[in-house]
């Protein structure tokens, strides 16, 4: 049937059906059409409004993610009250368009990329029976004109969030006496949250406010007059706004909550950061999150009893102490508890299913937390994710947690002092995603195959470091869709298994993995491979030219050996490369300088010999970060609360520490110490230590190319000639050590310029000349800096400088030495030749005068005559008998 025989049609949707514009002529005959939806199809850059205006009846028109740039329109659509234009990319000049459609009562432009000054150019269009405005995600950067905004009056809905609107918000806002929600969330807005302004509009549900840049002190009690406020976030990014909500004493709120977030608002600071008094009153709680606060006392456990519908309760970071207690009774609507990051002590109740049956998300994390984790939490059949790092729990893992819990997906023990065989064993992953068990005591050789029954099928994680596990690493571990395994620092031992794939993280260092790095792996994907501080012998296979997505390699500390292979510098982006206190030889590979995303080089503690590459200056800052939090956890149950209105709010988790993927780790020689660098911080980290080794010739100039490098080390090799002046130009530097080399001239007054610089140290060279003043950093330095170079002086070193034409130095302030390279040469031969004319004229006379000391004289020279000629006589005859033979 042809669409022109469906004249009497009221609604047709033809979202997501790949149509263009053509379609628009056959719609035209639809005269009874009310609603047309068009979302989520090909309509080209602009779309003809008029070829529409003869469907009358039209009153909803969805144009959402159609590609559009600009809108036509010569005719009149009267009964438009609901216009959709979400997710185009327009390029108009202002919404004089809208102007068109008088009877608007919803209007959504969110995610159109519009630049505010464009948008409102001739400012908002009189829209006088608006209801809702939708302008969320946009690129707006500017100071709202709220001006036109406020004299929407019949506005029930405005959502402005995320954007980037700054400045105070207009007070003029108040006059919004209908608004019902009010979203300015994730965006710029500074000055005061005027209570007057909140306090006016006393028909709101919902306000969002978080997540802006407000300052001072807001009064909750500015919601005193309000009898329907449901929804409550006032999330703040700066520890410059405080939410007071104790005043005025005695104030009893008038509204019963669903959803208060409250989250990083210094609560009650000047109260002394105490729980809100308020919510003594509040019985209809489904989300309530005050983390982030620094309130004290004991846990509120009558917030779970009067709340009898609360579904999560989030009081992270906050400094509730005293022992952990379970109310005494029975909340079976809780499924999501986060109290990580508090003062509590005692231990984990033993009945604690009792009290929570059907939770599914538990965090008691970075507590103070001991004695063991209680058998009952098996019998949590709905647990999702168990998070106990970073207590003091002790004892054995419950069996039940690997094995009966089917819906587990997260577990994580980090940082406790458990112990047992918890591998070993008859266990199985089930649905898990991700274990985390490192930093424990726990023991044992992994299982060679788990539970028969385990497919694992899920496990995307797993953290075993820094316990006592030994033996070898089973071929499972491979087998299923593993992306992260992490056994730095254990006990395992003989060879890695050639079975793991498809990993994007491998860390094994600091084991007593021994033999060749298996050539079978394969690291198409891997991004970070730590085989550091283990037994490992040979030469780098050329498996590792394989490594397209390689970020971090280190395999320092280990026994390789042969030379730096070449096909290195292929590894495009390769930002850290670790080879230290290996046994590798040759010279440093040109090819290393192609690597132009690399910021960090150890080349240290090998056999290295030849110059250092100039070309080595191509090492910079890389342009983009590398080393980011990405979380891979999100929790099936992220939505869980919808404010019902036209716009259907959802309330999401959102929160900084939910579960990230694994942080890099490194360790690198900087200011003298080997530490520990981790996360973000390795995107600032620059450095190239080449020290230990048997490098040749000079420093080369091109690495005072190097500006964004924070440490250079050149010491314990065989570098000559000067120190480049160039090197004033690292800017960045806080750590440069050219010692124990044979560096000769001046130590140049330009490195005054490196006012980071905190490690200087030239010792043990053949420096001479005066230091440069102490001042600025220099002036931090002491004389273990310079030792080992006698023709140095000045301060901090005891050798004073003379300022005397000849330029001498001082000792004790008695004796004056004449500096070598000072004297004058031709007087020095003129010297030494009369001294030797004025001694051979004194021993003839010696001889003419003295008879005695004359005969001996002869006799001595008559003496080596025969002796000259009886050792070269012996010498012919022996040599006439070898020929004679």
């Amino acid at each position: 049937m042809s669409l022109m025989k469906l004249e009497r049609l009221h609604t047709i949707s033809l979202a997501d059906n790949k149509f263009n514009k053509s379609i628009i002529s056959c719609l035209s005959f639809l005269s009874s059409l009310k609603l047309l939806d068009l979302s989520s199809n090909d309509l080209g850059s602009s779309f003809p409004l008029q070829e529409l205006s003869s469907l009358r009846n039209l009153n909803t028109l969805d144009l959402s993610s159609c590609g559009l740039q600009s809108l036509t329109l010569n005719g009149t659509m009267s009964n438009l009250v609901h216009l959709n234009l979400d997710s185009n990319i327009f390029n108009i000049d202002d919404m004089r368009f809208i102007a068109a459609f008088p009877s608007l009562r919803f209007l959504s432009l969110e995610r159109c990329f519009i630049e505010v000054g464009r948008l409102f150019a001739n400012g908002v269009p009189n829209l006088p029976y608006l209801e809702v405005l939708l302008l969320s995600t946009n690129n707006f950067n500017e100071t709202l004109p709220m001006e036109g905004i406020c004299e929407l009056k019949n506005l029930h809905e405005l959502d402005l969030s995320a954007n980037m609107f700054g400045g105070n918000l207009p007070e003029c806002l108040k006059m919004l006496s209908s608004l019902r929600l009010f979203d300015i969330s994730s965006n710029r807005f500074s000055g005061m949250l005027l209570p007057s302004l909140i306090a006016n509009l006393t028909s709101l549900e919902y306000i969002d406010v978080s997540h802006n840049k407000f300052e001072g002190s807001f009064s909750f009690s500015s919601f005193s007059n309000h009898t329907k406020l449901e929804v409550v976030e006032l999330t703040s990014d700066n520890d410059n706004f405080m939410v007071e909500t104790e005043e005025p004493i005695g104030w009893t709120p008038m509204f019963q909550l669903v959803v208060l977030v409250l989250s990083n608002c210094n609560v009650n600071r000047a109260k002394g950061s105490v729980l809100p008094g308020f919510l003594v009153n509040q019985h209809k709680l489904q989300v309530l999150d005050i983390s982030h606060n620094s309130i004290q006392g004991e846990l509120p456990n009558w917030l779970i009893k009067n709340n009898t519908m609360l579904e999560l309760l989030n009081l992270r970071n906050n400094s509730f102490c005293h022992n952990f207690l379970m109310p005494f009774y029975r909340n079976p609507n809780i499924w999501w508890l986060d109290l990580s990051g508090n003062l509590m002590m005692g231990v984990i109740p033993k009945d604690i299913q009792k009290f929570l049956p059907y939770i599914t998300n538990l965090n008691l994390s970075r507590n103070s937390l001991e004695g063991g984790i209680p058998c009952s939490i098996g019998d949590m059949w709905q647990l999702e994710t168990l998070d106990l790092s970073s207590n003091q729990l002790s004892g054995e893992v419950p069996t039940g947690l690997l094995t009966d819990l089917s819906e587990l997906s997260l577990l994580k023990l980090s940082n406790n002092i458990l112990h047992g065989e918890v591998l070993s064993g008859n266990f199985s992953f089930g649905n898990i995603e991700s274990i985390h068990l490192d930093s424990n005591y726990f023991s044992g050789k992994i299982h060679s195959a788990p539970n028969k029954t385990s497919t694992l099928s899920q496990l995307t994680v797993l953290d075993i470091s820094n316990n006592l596990f030994t033996g070898l690493v089973p071929h499972w571990i491979g087998n299923g869709t593993l992306k992260e395994f992490v056994a730095r620092n254990n006990r395992l031992e003989g060879q890695f298994p050639c079975g793991i794939a498809s990993l994007r993280f491998l860390d094994i260092s600091e084991n007593y993995f021994s033999g060749t790095i298996p050539a079978c792996l394969n690291l198409q994907i891997v991004e970070h491979l730590h085989m550091g501080s283990n037994l490992l012998t040979g030469s780098i296979p050329n498996s590792f030219r394989s490594m397209f997505s390689i970020l971090t390699l280190d395999i320092g500390n280990n026994s390789l050996s042969g030379p730096i292979p070449e096909f290195l510098g292929e590894l495009s982006d390769l930002r850290i490369l670790q080879l230290r206190k290996n046994k590798f030889s040759g010279s440093i590979p040109k090819q290393l300088c192609q690597l132009t995303s690399v910021s960090l080089i150890d080349l240290s503690s090998n056999s290295l010999s030849g110059q250092i590459p100039h070309c080595l200056k191509n090492i910079a800052r890389p342009t983009y970060q590398a080393f980011i939090e990405s979380s891979y956890a999100s929790y099936p149950r992220n939505s869980f609360y919808n404010y019902r209105s036209i716009l259907n709010k959802k309330f999401n988790i959102h929160d900084s520490d939910n579960l990230y993927e694994t942080q890099d780790e490194i360790t690198f020689t900087t200011k003298t110490l080997a530490l520990f660098y981790k996360g973000g911080i390795l995107n600032m980290m620059s450095g190239l230590d080449l020290s230990c080794n048997k490098l040749t010739g000079d420093i080369p100039k091109e690495l005072g190319l190097l500006t964004h490098i924070r440490v250079l080390n050149l010491s314990h090799n065989v570098l000559t000639g000067p120190i480049p002046a160039s090197l004033s130009n690292l800017t960045d530097i806080e750590s440069l050590d050219l010692s124990s080399n044979g560096l000769t001239g001046k130590v140049s007054v330009e490195l005054i310029k490196l006012h980071s610089l905190a490690v200087f140290n030239v010792s043990y060279n053949n420096l001479s000349g005066k230091l440069p003043e102490m001042k600025e950093q220099f002036s931090t330095f002491t004389k273990e800096s310079y030792e080992g170079n006698p023709l140095l002086c000045g301060p901090p070193l005891e050798y004073k400088c003379t300022t005397e034409p000849h330029e001498t130095y001082q000792l004790n302030e008695e004796e004056t030495y004449e500096k070598w390279h000072d004297v004058d040469m031709t007087s020095f031969y003129g010297s030494f030749g009369s001294t030797w004319l004025v001694f051979m004229f004194g021993f003839a006379i010696l001889l003419y005068i003295n008879p005695y000391w004359r005969k001996r004289w002869l006799d001595f020279v008559e003496e080596c005559l025969y002796t000259c000629y009886y050792f070269f006589y012996y010498l012919g005859w022996k040599i006439s008998m070898l020929f004679r033979k």
